[in-house]
């Protein structure tokens, strides 16, 4: 490779290793999938440096940012990219605009025996390329919309297929008032790479429609592009229906015992389930005055008793007292009322099984 390299969509098709030395802060506000925040600059060191500069210019600015990142502080910080660069032999190198950060690390690097590349442009052009790319491709694409009310199982339809794009996985979060996930979610720049990247991977690897799980405008708290909102209202559409038994079963199963074991993972077997218990109670909270307090007050009762069987004996299945009026009486008109407002043709209409059949036919998944 070059010194630096503009090939912006080599980058990111590749999932290239790429060493972010912006500050933590600005690293926070939105990043790149396959990026690592080892930065040259404290977010302090880079509040300081600014001030020094819109008081004494860039020359006093530079010497205190040398100041500060000297000695003890400089070999630390080596030591930490020299370990990347090591882990990751084809890294390259960015910060905001490809500007005086990068190239000082890129320069120290070099000294130390480790020639990598720059962003050109920095993190500012790969977002720009992404976001152009996106707007581009978005327009090309066929999508058809996988419909369903809460609990058809779309999101195991979507993993199974692979002409697909997760936006749920993407969003870290299972789409409803009950889909907060351990970890969280990405911010909306970061989920908002995700997308495009995603969509860049799936125009590049072959033609043909691409599915896409119904989706309101907002996934927890991220934000679908509004141009993907307006196609997927009016994109043709595959249905699945299953009955009320069933979509139970799938909610129990994606929605508690999933979860405990999320939980399990992030926080261990002593705080899993308590965490469980938290996040169902507050989920059910937030929805409280849509739900009306009195519908509230009676669910809220019913999956406390719930909580406190599995507490005490370990089974799941009394969470389907809750979960049955919830689906029933809640989410089914308010899905029903969205499916409304959708414009595109109904392709085909079955089982879940049968639905996935029939995407795997016609779109080449």
């Amino acid at each position: 490779m070059s010194e630096t390299t503009n090939d912006y969509r080599s980058l990111l098709l590749g999932d290239v290793p790429l060493l972010d030395v912006r500050a933590p802060v600005e690293f926070g506000k939105g990043a790149f999938p396959a990026a690592t925040n080892l930065p040259l600059l404290t977010d302090q060191e880079r509040h300081d440096i600014g001030i020094c500069y819109s008081r004494q210019g860039q020359d006093a600015a530079i010497a205190l940012g040398h100041q500060l990142v000297s000695g003890a502080v400089r070999e630390q910080r080596m030591a930490d990219w020299l370990a990347w660069c090591r882990q990751h032999p084809t890294g390259v190198i960015y910060c905001f605009r490809g500007g005086l950060r990068s190239q000082t690390v890129q320069s120290w690097l070099a000294g130390a025996g480790e020639a990598r590349p720059l962003v050109a442009g920095g993190y500012k052009a790969l977002r720009r390329f992404l976001l152009e790319s996106f707007e581009r491709e978005i327009h090309r694409q066929p999508l058809v919309i996988l419909a369903g009310r809460t609990g058809t199982g779309k999101t195991r339809v979507i993993e199974a297929l692979s002409r697909t794009i997760d936006l749920e996985g993407l969003a870290h979060h299972r789409g409803s008032a009950f889909g907060r996930r351990p970890g969280g979610q990405p911010s909306q720049i970061d989920f908002e790479n995700r997308l495009s990247i995603a969509l860049l991977k799936q125009r590049t690897a072959e033609d043909g429609p691409l599915v896409v799980e119904d989706e309101s405008r907002l996934i927890g708290r991220c934000h679908v592009p509004l141009v993907l909102q307006e196609l997927m209202k009016a994109s043709p559409r595959v249905m699945i229906e299953e009955d009320l038994d069933s979509r139970v079963q799938v909610t129990l199963d994606d929605y508690v015992r999933g979860p405990l074991e999320e939980f399990r993972l992030s926080y261990g077997d002593t705080d899993a389930f308590e965490r469980l218990a938290e996040s169902l109670l507050d989920s059910l909270d937030r929805i409280r005055r849509r739900l009306g307090g009195q519908r509230h007050q009676q669910l809220r009762q019913i999956m406390v008793d719930a909580l406190d069987t599995q507490r005490r004996t370990g089974t799941t299945d009394v969470h389907r007292d809750w979960i049955r009026p919830l689906l029933r009486d809640y989410y089914d008109p308010m899905y029903d009322y969205m499916l409304s407002k959708r414009e595109g043709q109904v392709l085909f209409t079955g089982t879940r099984d049968q639905v996935q059949d029939w995407l795997q036919a016609h779109t080449g998944s």
